[in-house]
Protein backbone atom coordinates (compact mmCIF):
# COMPACT_ATOMS: atom_id res chain seq x y z
CA UNK A 1 0.00 0.00 0.00
CA UNK A 2 1.28 3.43 -0.89
CA UNK A 3 0.89 5.86 1.97
CA UNK A 4 -0.57 9.16 0.81
CA UNK A 5 -1.22 12.17 2.99
CA UNK A 6 -4.13 11.83 5.35
CA UNK A 7 -6.09 13.75 7.95
CA UNK A 8 -7.51 12.51 11.23
CA UNK A 9 -11.00 11.10 11.72
CA UNK A 10 -12.35 14.44 12.91
CA UNK A 11 -12.51 15.44 9.23
CA UNK A 12 -15.51 13.11 8.85
CA UNK A 13 -17.39 14.50 11.85
CA UNK A 14 -20.13 16.23 9.85
CA UNK A 15 -20.89 13.26 7.64
CA UNK A 16 -21.00 10.92 10.64
CA UNK A 17 -23.45 13.26 12.43
CA UNK A 18 -25.65 13.12 9.31
CA UNK A 19 -25.61 9.31 9.41
CA UNK A 20 -25.77 8.59 13.15
CA UNK A 21 -27.54 11.73 14.37
CA UNK A 22 -24.92 12.47 17.02
CA UNK A 23 -21.25 13.33 17.48
CA UNK A 24 -19.23 10.23 16.59
CA UNK A 25 -15.60 11.39 16.58
CA UNK A 26 -15.37 10.66 20.31
CA UNK A 27 -16.91 7.18 19.88
CA UNK A 28 -14.49 4.26 20.17
CA UNK A 29 -14.12 1.45 17.68
CA UNK A 30 -12.23 -1.84 17.77
CA UNK A 31 -10.35 -2.86 14.63
CA UNK A 32 -11.43 -6.35 13.57
CA UNK A 33 -7.99 -7.07 12.12
CA UNK A 34 -5.60 -6.12 14.93
CA UNK A 35 -7.95 -5.62 17.91
CA UNK A 36 -6.72 -2.13 18.77
CA UNK A 37 -9.23 0.38 20.13
CA UNK A 38 -9.21 4.02 19.06
CA UNK A 39 -11.56 6.99 19.06
CA UNK A 40 -13.00 7.59 15.59
CA UNK A 41 -11.21 10.95 15.60
CA UNK A 42 -7.88 9.08 15.80
CA UNK A 43 -8.47 7.01 12.66
CA UNK A 44 -6.59 8.04 9.52
CA UNK A 45 -8.82 9.48 6.77
CA UNK A 46 -7.74 9.19 3.16
CA UNK A 47 -9.77 11.26 0.74
CA UNK A 48 -10.32 9.69 -2.66
CA UNK A 49 -12.83 10.70 -5.29
CA UNK A 50 -16.39 10.79 -3.97
CA UNK A 51 -15.66 9.29 -0.58
CA UNK A 52 -13.39 8.92 2.41
CA UNK A 53 -11.59 5.83 3.65
CA UNK A 54 -10.90 5.48 7.39
CA UNK A 55 -7.97 3.26 8.30
CA UNK A 56 -6.85 1.89 11.64
CA UNK A 57 -3.91 3.95 12.94
CA UNK A 58 -2.26 0.77 14.25
CA UNK A 59 -2.44 -1.65 11.28
CA UNK A 60 -3.81 0.56 8.42
CA UNK A 61 -6.74 -1.81 7.79
CA UNK A 62 -9.78 -0.19 6.15
CA UNK A 63 -12.44 0.14 8.86
CA UNK A 64 -15.00 2.52 7.32
CA UNK A 65 -15.71 3.81 3.83
CA UNK A 66 -18.05 6.80 3.61
CA UNK A 67 -19.44 8.85 0.75
CA UNK A 68 -21.81 11.78 0.38
CA UNK A 69 -24.14 10.64 -2.39
CA UNK A 70 -26.61 13.08 -3.99
CA UNK A 71 -29.52 11.36 -2.23
CA UNK A 72 -27.93 10.85 1.21
CA UNK A 73 -24.66 9.91 2.91
CA UNK A 74 -23.68 6.25 2.87
CA UNK A 75 -21.33 4.49 5.29
CA UNK A 76 -19.88 1.01 4.80
CA UNK A 77 -18.48 -0.41 8.02
CA UNK A 78 -15.83 -2.73 6.74
CA UNK A 79 -13.63 -3.95 9.55
CA UNK A 80 -14.88 -2.76 12.92
CA UNK A 81 -15.42 -5.43 15.55
CA UNK A 82 -17.53 -2.94 17.52
CA UNK A 83 -18.33 0.76 17.73
CA UNK A 84 -19.26 2.32 21.06
CA UNK A 85 -20.53 5.86 21.54
CA UNK A 86 -19.35 8.02 24.41
CA UNK A 87 -21.98 9.08 26.94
Amino acid sequence: MTIDSHVDGNAMGGLLIDVFGREMTDAHGCCAKCGSVHAVGEFMVYRSGPGDVLRCPTCASVVIVAASLPERPRVYISSLRWLETAD
